[in-house]
């Protein structure tokens, strides 16, 4: 079965799927262990990890070739950030067919202008809403494999209310995006209004500290959202760690504590043992 075949009949099952969010293979390759059924690259990750805030600075072939090696270093099935198609129809065209032909099974593509924002900053702007729905519809009809699921975020709460977001997100599930991606509801109320009032199946982005209010797996599912994506989970606890090990080496004026795993119990996380089975059979 395809990546793409698994994450739609995983969603369609009416269970809730949780994506955690990761930059690199090892963030990825972590999420996979701990047994959930997606990975999320975040967007954000993937701009951070080259040296960037989240405003739309990478490019296609940047944000590509990260989802490309993340897919190939996990079993399960990985949706990424698609920006807003890194321009008119015709980048989205390109997008769509680069993403599904390295391994991805999901993308998100959203309606800010171009260069975007993290969907919880502020002083958001998006492109009219004729403009979203022609680019979702060219993506719709570029994709080869219709088990390739497009989701359709909409970032207009911020600048024009949650009306108007959900009004997009139901044009683009018209014009045949699969699920509908509100960013940044702002209340436990519009969060719950969300599904009641789109017209198909919804995605959650549970963002810390965010404009969203945190609220628990079991309240997303009763809520009835389908997808749910984490994609901080990692990288703020990482940003922070990283600051921490730095501070206690210059103090203590010797290496820090860095896990308890020997170098080959880190690299068997990330493959070791089935190369060195590839090793054995060449000989």
């Amino acid at each position: 079965m395809s990546k793409a075949r698994e994450f739609r009949r995983a969603w369609t099952s009416g269970r809730l799927q949780i994506a955690p969010g990761a930059y690199d293979c090892i963030t990825a390759r972590a999420v996979e262990r701990a047994g959930y059924p997606a990975v999320y690259m975040s967007g954000a990750g993937t701009a951070a990890a080259a040296g960037f805030p989240d405003y739309g600075l990478l490019t296609m072939t940047e944000m590509v070739s990260n989802a490309s090696r993340m897919a190939a270093s996990i079993q399960v099935p990985l949706i990424a950030d698609a920006d807003t198609g890194f321009g008119n129809e015709l980048n989205a065209v390109r997008a769509i067919r680069a993403y599904e032909a390295n391994g991805v099974a999901a993308i998100h593509v959203e309606d800010q202008v171009f260069p975007k924002k993290c969907g919880h900053l502020s002083d958001k702007a998006v492109v009219p809403i004729e403009d979203y729905v022609a680019k979702i519809r060219a993506m719709v009809a570029a994709r080869t494999d219709p088990d390739f699921t497009i989701i359709a975020r909409s970032d207009a709460r911020g600048p024009h209310g949650l009306d108007e977001a959900i009004r997009r997100v139901n044009a683009a599930l018209d014009a045949g995006a699969d699920i509908a991606f509100v960013e940044a509801p702002q209340t436990i109320d519009e969060v719950l209004q969300v599904p009641r009032r789109v017209h198909g199946p919804c995605l959650l982005n549970v963002v810390w500290n965010g404009k969203t209010p945190d609220l628990s797996f079991q309240e997303i599912e009763s809520a009835g959202y389908r997808v749910a994506i984490l994609p901080g989970v990692l990288l703020g606890a990482i940003l922070e760690l990283c600051d921490e090990q730095m501070r206690v080496t210059t103090n203590s004026g010797r290496h820090a504590p860095a896990g308890s795993a020997s170098p080959q119990q880190f690299f068997s996380k990330l493959g070791a043992d089935e190369w060195d089975r590839v090793a054995r059979s060449a000989r």
